[in-house]
């Protein structure tokens, strides 16, 4: 594991002093590391008040892959002595792996007991690059060789933050090159940083030179493969990830990596000059249909917006099984993410690897891929905060009704001013201090920049992105472009947020026991409550359309009673509000269509499309509208899905596309419909009616 460099130094001075643990110890550094757990397991059983054994034994865990064991025996050690530097930095090490906002402060605790204590010093110092504070980075660096001048841990630090800023290294790499010269883990863990800025091609040469010097550090072997994995780079990838493997290192990236190469067998692939789209055969014939042209629309846009033309095709890959995606973005920061991008490949979920309603997978994609975009203008040269920013502010772009809406998580932030400063955002995504702070820095971002595009203009962001290309500070491009210090645009763009929700802000407390009560009556059938309580509800926080939301329970309401234009008027304002769940959509369709607005019923399907593409009967619905709407193209499309998802109503499915094509005037094609639809159910009336009437006008043709 790239951050957990695991320093046996103390533990060997332990052990001169006793014996059990000197056997422990040796054979960890042996690599024999069942044994090694033997030993310890029999050190910590007989003597279970030992803080050090414990905390031994749990950084053989960590090393190992078993972070969670590690952290249990950490706590267990502070149980038994509070002031345990080691055990603390421990708990430092472990919060560090998730990317916690809680491994500075244990690492700063540490340090206080022990300010001597040198790995406390390096993780700091590591840290700090992670969330691109440079000053304080090399401050911290300093610190650390000033405890031991050969660091190479604060030498690869150092070096890091000069490559990270685009600066000569040179000094920190002759110190790392001739103190260190059979020592790849400052090598590797340069290729950490790098890969963690997005510059995976830097990032795979420093991994090389790691193993070139190194042959036998497994773990950069494995971080070289994954980055390879990441590029599309498969069949070098399997060469290093099965070399480590092989050589027992089988932490979860590379047997997981392992595992999903080898499901890429049940991929299907589809190219253009533009793209690459890879698909789960299972649903391949249907998603394609949707998600091939949206991405070559996504491209031709942000061609004019960006004025740039890629070097090559993008690579998209879409995974059925979360598992599967999760994989793939495994040792990224952020939690619950939904796509991720490595240059010009793109993985991101498929709808059918989330809830339904939970997934906007167009706005995905228009995400990730303008990531492709500011990442190559950029060179990848952009503060994460950026460029999450401005593809959040691309959703909306695409459509108003797509990106990031505020939920009660965003707005007790504003209540709380947890917003985080322009220059200290990304700190937001890589070590979040609370729970929310991901998705909230993800809205923040996206919020900044729609507060650029509004006072600056939408050039603007482009000029920034080209400003970013020759620095990496966010506080520089600020200033130079928006002409402003970022205090300045920190006062401007709380003052503007805190004016928008100031009303929600007020009531939000009110609005959660509001919610929870009417919530409460819906569930115990007292529908009287609900219908008179809702509008104060309602209005407390006109957006809310997530689980329990007002819109919905006055829509069941209503469709109890039953009538059927209230519950239309409450899912109309469901829809407008933002609701994304198909059911409640779909019957929104059905009730419009029913009534007569068939061209009202097939927008709200045709957004449909957007969230849940593999749904049957949203294909049928919309297939019937569009027809009625005389739209032939889109009629047709509707009724391949069907096809394609191998409705079991085939017949009707073959004899929907029959009417779009001869809708079309492709009589030809809809004969082969019409007899598909005939050998599927020989006695289909229509089905015979319409193609007598066409073999009747060909013959007096």
């Amino acid at each position: 594991m790239i951050r957990l460099l695991v320093f046996l130094i103390a533990g060997l001075a332990l052990a001169a002093e006793d014996p059990g643990l000197d056997r422990a110890e040796g054979l960890w550094r042996a690599h024999d590391y069942e044994s090694a757990k033997n030993v310890f397991e029999t050190l910590v059983k007989a003597h279970p008040e030992n803080a050090v054994y414990k905390v031994r034994f749990g950084r053989l865990f960590l090393e190992r892959f078993n972070p969670a064991d590690a952290a249990s025996l950490f706590s267990e050690a502070l149980a038994i002595d509070p002031r345990n530097a080691p055990a603390l930095l421990g708990l430092a090490l472990v919060a560090d792996e998730n990317f916690s906002g809680s491994a500075s402060d244990l690492a700063h605790k540490a340090m206080a007991l022990d300010p001597k204590l040198l790995e406390g010093r390096e993780l700091l110092a590591k840290l700090a690059l992670e969330d691109n504070d440079y000053k304080e980075t090399r401050a911290e660096a300093e610190l650390a060789l000033e405890l031991d001048p050969k660091s190479i841990t604060a030498e690869a630090v150092e070096a890091s933050a000069d490559l990270v800023e685009h600066k000569p290294a040179d000094e920190w790499l002759n110190r790392i090159a001739t103190g260190h010269p059979n020592d790849g883990h400052g090598y590797e863990l340069i290729g950490y940083f790098l890969q963690l800025n997005r510059r995976y091609d830097d990032g795979i040469e420093w991994f090389r030179k790691a193993v070139a010097v190194q042959p036998d550090l497994w773990s950069a072997h494995s971080q070289l493969g994954l980055n390879l994995m990441r590029l599309g780079r498969e069949p070098e990838a399997r060469k290093e990830l099965e070399l480590s493997y092989n050589n027992g290192y089988r932490n979860d990236e590379t047997v997981n990596t392992l595992r999903l190469m080898d499901s890429y067998k049940n991929f299907e692939t589809f190219r253009t000059s533009a793209t690459i789209l890879k698909l789960d055969k299972k649903e391949a014939a249907v998603l394609r249909l949707y998600m091939e042209p949206e991405m070559r629309k996504a491209i031709a846009t942000y061609q004019r917006k960006y004025e740039i033309t890629l070097p090559g095709p993008v690579q998209l890959e879409v995974y059925p099984n979360h598992d599967d995606f999760a994989v793939r973005t495994m040792g990224m920061p952020g939690i619950g993410i939904l796509g991720v991008t490595f240059q010009n490949v793109v993985a991101m979920d498929s709808p059918s690897g989330r809830p339904p309603g939970d997934f906007h997978w167009a706005a995905t994609m228009w995400h990730e891929l303008s990531h492709v975009y500011v990442l190559t203008l950029t060179n990848q040269r952009v503060p994460r905060w950026f460029t999450e920013g401005v593809a959040v502010h691309e959703e909306t772009q695409a459509s108003a009704d797509w990106g990031d809406r505020l939920t009660p998580e965003i707005v007790s932030a504003i209540k709380d001013k947890k917003l985080l400063p322009i220059a200290e955002l990304d700190r937001g995504f890589i070590h979040p201090k609370f729970p929310e702070q991901v998705i909230v820095s993800y809205w923040q971002a996206g919020r900044v920049c729609d507060f650029i595009s509004q006072q600056w203009g939408e050039k603007k962001l482009l000029d920034m992105i080209h400003a970013f290309a020759h620095t990496d500070s966010t506080v520089d491009v600020v200033k130079t472009q928006l002409g402003i210090t970022p205090e300045q645009f920190d006062e401007k763009f709380l003052a503007a947020v805190n004016a928008e929700n100031k009303s929600l802000v007020a009531h939000f407390d009110q609005w959660k026991k509001d919610i929870r009560e009417v919530n409460a009556a819906a569930a115990t059938g007292n529908w009287e409550k609900v219908v008179t309580e809702a509008p104060g509800v309602r209005d407390e926080f006109p957006n809310y359309v997530g689980d329990g939301s007002i819109y919905t329970s006055v829509a069941a309401y209503w469709r109890r009673k039953p009538d059927d234009a209230k519950e239309t008027a409450a899912l109309l304002e469901y829809s407008h509000a933002g609701g994304r769940n198909p059911d409640s959509l779909k019957r929104l369709g059905t009730l419009l269509a029913t009534q007569g607005k068939v061209k009202e019923s097939a927008e709200v399907l045709e957004r449909l499309i957007f969230i849940a593409p593999l749904d049957e009967d949203l294909h049928r619905a919309l297939g019937e509208d569009l027809l009625t709407l005389n739209d032939a193209p889109g009629a047709a499309r509707e009724y391949r899905a069907l096809i394609a998802g191998k409705s079991p109503d085939t017949a009707a499915a073959h004899f929907g596309l029959a009417r779009a094509l001869r809708l079309e005037h492709k009589d030809g094609e809809a004969k082969d419909e019409l007899l598909e639809t005939l050998e599927a159910a020989p006695n289909f009336k229509p089905a015979q009616k319409m193609l007598l009437e066409m073999t009747s006008k060909n013959s007096s043709d």
